[in-house]
């Protein structure tokens, strides 16, 4: 069973995992710290479920064989996928205020797009459309994959 962001009991347990983020968590890869990483992952489920466009690299590969394999694959996502200016901490994403706080808005933001179920979001900017199931999939994997950068 593919784990998702809309199930209580995984939402819960990824939320835990949030909690035991530190802003000194060692980093495992990439340039991001645990607070840069905490406003992108707002940043992300922010922009999905706005109206506010966001720059789109969406390809018919992107959007049907790499989509499959991000979503349905049973490996983890891999570091070093470039991500979308308005979610990069570095170019226009929200900039790292208080970590608490921030933490606090990341998690009130699961909340919510837990709660959405898919309903009324943008195209994702590389899988374009996605089903309500595909969303609360991204979601969980989207967040591990954050975690799981940070050891958590």
């Amino acid at each position: 069973m593919n784990k998702d962001i809309a199930n209580p009991d995984q939402r819960a347990d990824i939320v835990a995992r949030l909690r035991r983020l530190a802003p000194d968590s060692p980093r495992q890869w990439g340039r991001m710290t645990p607070h840069q990483a905490v406003c992108h992952l707002s940043d992300s489920f922010r922009s999905m479920m706005s109206s506010a466009p966001i720059t789109s690299i969406a390809t018919p590969l992107s959007r049907t064989v790499i989509k499959w394999i991000a979503l349905q694959a049973p490996m983890k996502w891999p570091p070093g996928v470039k991500t979308m200016p308005e979610v990069d901490q570095e170019i226009g994403g929200t900039k790292p205020l208080e970590f608490a706080r921030d933490c606090q808005e990341l998690e009130t933001l699961i909340e919510q797009f837990a709660a959405k179920q898919g309903a009324g979001m943008q195209a994702h900017p590389m899988f374009g459309r996605m089903t309500a199931a595909e969303w609360r999939r991204w979601g969980w994997l989207h967040m591990d994959h954050h975690l799981r950068q940070f050891g958590v």
